[in-house]
């Protein structure tokens, strides 16, 4: 994921010169924040380790260490689940606690994330690298939005009444799953623990949640004001730790009945096999995706190139719904790769905490690495490299904003996932040929379509294989909104309404009525 996750649509995002605009409004951030929280949350207390060990965390501006962090194994796993099922137990506090009540207690939280704001987009953005300003005004919004979201539905998630033989009376109750194990991942740090925290809580169930190792920070400092919105003990519990140890434990747990991964598709399908050989636990993964962005010679190109830049570089480049298989139409390709390049060249690089800043690092040397490896591919197998390409040097894990055009569908920046700021642009000729070149890819997550007849939009969007699709923007998703993915993308759909079944159950209720024979 995961982009947006939950973004400010891209038509309406803040461009740099409005932000800068705002300045005077905004609080100041601080490079060095505090670090407040580094153990394991468990019980609504701060734990250490069971083994004792911990792991450093870094700020990939820098490649400085920030901390050491408490690191999670199988056996703080089991302390977590013991504390849920606890907390799960028929007749507990949480168990017993009025459905309004659990919408307020969410509805409080999203108060304290919107009242320290400020300092968690300032974590966030030493911890992921990602611009203060996108941290502060999409990834907090969305944040926010999202536990305001599923607050509001906690006292709405009801069953129905069924028309049965007249001897019968027969009705639904939408129950929670139970303890719920979720993995989320290192690009939209909060955003992504706001898409699983919500429905989960909002439908009364009770969560261990591991963070990625990378960016633990954030979500160690939601864990206190968990706390301090007024949960009861063990229906939050937060395990920073690392995919093969903690991450595996969630996945494989007998008494965890449910589990909710974004991250890539290969870890997708471990989690998905461990549950499998487990206790057959109901399984939400939101996956890896290679999204196409079709622009037709009819499209406004000012605004298609635009989208088709932010599409693709927005959070450098580490989106899984990034627009990286860009299609346009002979007509109109020169100039769109022409103005596609100009775009990129002016893209300003920069420490997450200057205010002009658009593209901040990549999280990891390992990530720069593999996109760098990426890229050289492309120039092998006969791309042309129009711009970047290359490591920027100094201090953290920066990639220039990277062009390709000529590229050809059996290349390898074609079909693999790179996870980073680098646009393939790609030639076609007709609606047929497209929407079969679009769809010939294991994934499915999303796609786009620009241009300006409703028909073509429609009949483009209908048969795209993909989750969402987009016509004439890129990235305009909502908490309202249902996310997910076809194909080897994903499982089951996250936010909306539709979200919420992904943690409920539906349990039928007959009973046979007293007729006068009784």
């Amino acid at each position: 994921m995961t982009s947006s996750q939950v973004e400010l649509p891209a038509e309406v995002k803040p461009d740099a010169a409005t932000l800068m605009a705002s300045l005077h409004l905004m609080p100041t951030p601080v490079p060095n924040p505090e670090i407040k929280y580094t153990k394991l949350f468990i019980n609504n207390e701060w734990e250490d380790s069971e083994s004792g060990k911990v792991f450093p965390t870094y700020n990939p501006a820098t490649a400085e260490k920030i901390c050491d962090v408490q690191e999670a194994d199988k056996a703080d796993v089991e302390r977590a689940v013991k504390a849920a099922r606890v907390a799960f137990a028929l007749g507990s506090p949480w168990r017993r606690m009025d459905a309004s009540e659990r919408g307020r207690l969410l509805g409080k939280l999203a108060d304290l994330v919107e009242r320290d704001s400020a300092y968690l987009a300032t974590l966030e953005s030493l911890n992921s690298g990602k611009p203060f300003l996108t941290a502060l005004f999409v990834d907090m919004q969305g944040t926010i939005k999202t536990l305001r979201y599923f607050a509001g539905w906690a006292d709405k998630i009801h069953g129905i009444t069924i028309p049965v033989d007249g001897e019968f009376f027969s009705m639904t109750r939408n129950e929670p799953i139970g303890v719920c194990g979720q993995i989320i991942p290192w690009n939209f740090p909060l955003m992504m623990m706001a898409w699983k925290l919500g429905p989960a809580l909002s439908c009364g169930n009770t969560i261990v949640l591991k963070p990625a190792e990378q960016t633990p920070l954030t979500a160690l400092y939601i864990a206190a004001l968990i706390k301090e919105a007024g949960f009861p003990a063990g229906v939050v519990n937060i395990l920073p730790g690392y995919g093969p140890t903690a991450g595996a434990a969630i996945a494989s747990h007998h008494a965890i009945d449910k589990v909710a991964f974004t991250g890539s598709t290969e870890v997708g399908k471990l989690i998905q096999e461990a549950a499998g050989k487990s206790n057959l636990k109901r399984v939400t993964l939101e996956l890896g995706g290679k999204s196409p962005n079709i622009i037709f010679a009819d499209a406004d190109l000012d605004l298609a190139v635009e989208q088709a830049h932010q599409g693709v570089f927005f959070n450098s480049g580490q989106c899984c719904t990034a627009g990286s298989r860009i299609f346009v139409q002979d007509s109109i390709y020169e100039e769109f790769v022409r103005r596609s390049v100009e775009r990129a060249t002016k893209r300003i690089m920069g420490s997450p905490f200057d205010p002009t800043t658009e593209q901040g690092p990549q999280i990891s040397e390992e990530q720069q690495q593999r996109i760098m490896e990426l890229v050289q591919s492309g120039v092998r197998e006969g791309a042309k490299l129009e711009c970047g390409g290359k490591v920027c040097p100094g201090k953290g894990y920066y990639v220039e904003p990277t062009v390709f055009s000529n590229v050809t569908d059996n290349m390898r920046i074609a079909k693999e996932e790179i996870f980073g700021p680098v646009q393939q642009i790609l030639r076609f000729s007709t609606v047929e040929e497209v929407i079969a070149r679009a769809n010939d890819t294991e994934y499915g997550l999303a796609a786009a379509v620009f241009t300006t007849d409703i028909n073509k939009a429609m009949t483009v969007s209908t048969a795209l294989q993909a989750g969402t699709v987009w016509i004439n923007c890129y990235n305009a998703l909502s908490c309202q909104s249902p996310f997910g993915g076809f194909k080897m993308s994903g499982n089951g759909r996250e936010l909306g309404e539709i979200g919420l079944r992904e943690y409920s159950e539906v349990k039928t209720i007959t009973m046979k009525m007293m007729g006068k024979n009784s």
